[in-house]
């Protein structure tokens, strides 16, 4: 389709970016790539993706899933969305199948949601597939009883697997339940390492990689790690805790300070495509 060079170059400064920091999932990748195709799509673009869905392609049906959510050229259809969804999940495609599970369980309050069963049947399917998105959802449905029920011990597998992709949401809630003890013994040393596994990503806009990075400065001002006051200024500066930047430079050395800043530079610079704003971001609703 058109602006095929303009996809390409943002996704080679994606893949770029990538490289400095831990690497996100083929599923993470396939999905900001997808993202990039529709933001450049025409109304030509799109009517011979129509075509092409109404002839059953799989892929083409999920993108016409995606460009109904979004409304993009089209007025936002949800009718239309799980049409097309549901029609590329049922000729075995990935990412409809994620696809599928996210939109039974979107729009969900508290407690089981009312089509748990066909949301866990579909995130399932994409999951043991090795889809890391899919993992999550279902790894962050059990931890928080969407399937009709809580379950750790189903929480921790599936997190575990994406996490161990490079998920960094996944990452980021396992984080969680180290710290909270939900599940494992309770750990602060743990809950930092997967926080920072996190936190090693980019765009900061990524689920996970900006709540990562102010739950370890939260870490470092409560006292819970070895007291590392250079560490702990630079994730201030990262995440803009002035007060704290200031609490903790009152024991540092001026040379400490300038060398705490510029790891907080170095890591702004490496980590970030674009910054988050008022910590908006996109990520799961626990």
């Amino acid at each position: 389709m058109r602006e095929l060079l303009t996809t390409s170059a943002v996704l080679l400064l994606l893949v770029g970016a990538l490289l400095a920091q831990d690497r996100l999932p083929a599923s993470t990748q396939t999905i900001m790539a997808t993202q990039a195709h529709l933001e450049a799509l025409t109304q030509s673009d799109l009517s011979r993706l129509t075509s092409e869905a109404e002839s059953g392609d799989r892929k083409a049906e999920y993108l016409m899933a995606l460009v109904y959510q979004e409304g993009r050229l089209v007025p936002r259809d949800l009718a239309a969305v799980r049409k097309w969804m549901l029609r590329s999940a049922e000729q075995g495609y990935v990412p409809a199948q994620t696809g599928m599970g996210e939109i039974l369980i979107s729009g969900r309050n508290s407690g089981a949601i009312p089509d748990y069963a066909d949301a866990d049947r579909w995130l399932r399917m994409a999951a043991t597939q090795g889809d890391a998105d899919a993992q999550l959802w279902l790894g962050v449905g059990y931890e928080r009883g969407w399937f009709g029920v809580t379950n750790y011990h189903e929480a921790l597998n599936w997190l575990r697997k994406a996490a161990e992709q490079g998920q960094p949401a996944a990452q980021f809630s396992l984080g969680q339940m180290y710290e909270d003890g939900e599940g494992v013994p309770e750990s602060d040393s743990l809950a930092a390492s997967w926080y920072r596994k996190a936190a090693d990503h980019s765009p900061a806009y990524l689920g996970g990689v900006w709540e990562a990075e102010v739950q370890l400065s939260y870490m470092y001002r409560d006292g819970r790690l070895p007291e590392d006051n250079v560490q702990a200024y630079m994730w201030f500066a990262i995440v803009g805790g002035d007060r704290d930047m200031k609490r903790v430079a009152r024991h540092m050395t001026r040379k400490q300070i300038l060398q705490a800043q510029r790891m907080a530079e170095d890591w702004i610079k490496q980590h970030t495509l674009q910054r988050p704003v008022n910590g908006a971001i996109s990520k799961p609703t626990h």
